[in-house]
């Protein structure tokens, strides 16, 4: 005779034997979600001694080398810059055999003129982080949140464009630049930094993560706003804006890195030195000057993108999967 056991039993029996076993070994558990919590190593061999010295030499030596392979760049690179030349060619890894030249940063800051390349790269980056934004949130509302009948037909132009390699529209970018359309033959914009904003705010990529995650917002608030009366600009700016912070810190991240460390296209459209940002400027003083010098000019150069990555870290964590928005 065949017995059939219904999903209330499995779940009442389960219930009991966890009890159970909660019971007789001093712990709770207080569902079945807590079976789950295992790993490669048990509880029980983690308390042997031999495991324990193991995985603590295992965490410290991967420790030890992901500091060496992350930091070990970063702190040569400070160390040098405040290092005289020989004693960076003579003993590249010594401590200031014969002390240190704190003149260093002042001269990259005064005679390279770090602080008006400086200022330039500043330039450059608040206003391609701002086209940017501006850009993927205004057309990922369109396509996420609006969602015209053309819609598909956008979107799928869109992702297109990321199959286009970005060196095939260089030249074309280039004449663009040179001559507009719509100003003229004699209204050239090189040397203006519209030539590298324009460009950079057309950013495909940007534009779908933000898509992204406006799909996944939930549809009921919009809903009762509209119902409020929120009309479309109003949604955008009260609604959907502050429930997106995580992703527009990611997109600010990415767009001030990529216009910080840009090499190319400044040094194309941005012929004049009075307004080349670091990144073309440095490697054109490079065979002018001093060695120590110019790697107090880099390590001044470093310091944005180290400061973005400090104060934005938890941002990456926080919005790692972009699955999903605010629930309920």
């Amino acid at each position: 005779m065949t017995t059939t056991i219904t999903n209330a039993e499995r779940r009442e029996g389960m219930r009991r034997f966890l009890s159970r076993r909660g019971a007789g070994g001093g712990r709770k558990r207080g569902s079945i979600d807590d079976l789950a919590e295992r790993s490669i190593v048990s509880a029980s061999e983690r308390r042997r001694p031999g495991t324990r010295f193991g995985m603590s030499l295992t965490h410290a030596f991967l420790f030890v080398s992901l500091t060496i392979a992350g930091l070990g760049p970063i702190l040569w690179l400070a160390k040098s810059a405040v290092t005289p030349t020989q004693d960076t060619l003579q003993q590249p890894f010594a401590l200031w055999p014969n002390g240190i030249d704190w003149a260093n940063l002042s001269t990259a800051w005064n005679d390279i003129h770090i602080d008006q390349y400086f200022w330039n790269t500043i330039v450059i980056a608040v206003g391609a982080w701002f086209s940017q934004l501006f850009i993927a949130t205004t057309a990922g509302y369109a396509l996420s949140v609006l969602r015209p009948r053309y819609a598909p037909v956008l979107n799928a132009l869109v992702l297109a464009t990321l199959f286009i390699p970005g060196i095939v529209l260089l030249v074309p970018l280039y004449l663009t630049i040179v001559s507009p359309p719509l100003l003229g033959r004699d209204a050239s914009m090189l040397n203006s930094y519209l030539a590298v904003w324009l460009p950079m705010a057309a950013n495909a990529f940007n534009i779908l993560l933000v898509k992204r995650f406006f799909d996944n917002l939930p549809r009921e608030v919009f809903e009762a706003a509209k119902t409020d009366g929120a009309g479309p600009f109003r949604l955008f700016w009260s609604i959907v804006l502050p429930m997106s912070k995580p992703i527009l810190g990611v997109v600010s991240v990415f767009a001030i890195i990529a216009a910080w460390k840009d090499y190319l296209w400044p040094k194309l459209v941005l012929p004049d030195p009075a307004v080349q940002p670091l990144s073309v400027r440095l490697p054109d003083v490079q065979s002018q000057t001093e060695l120590d010098v110019f790697l107090a000019a880099l390590a001044i150069a470093t310091l944005i993108p180290i400061a973005m990555f400090l104060v934005f870290q938890s941002v990456f964590l926080r919005s790692a999967g972009l699955g999903g928005a605010v629930k309920g």
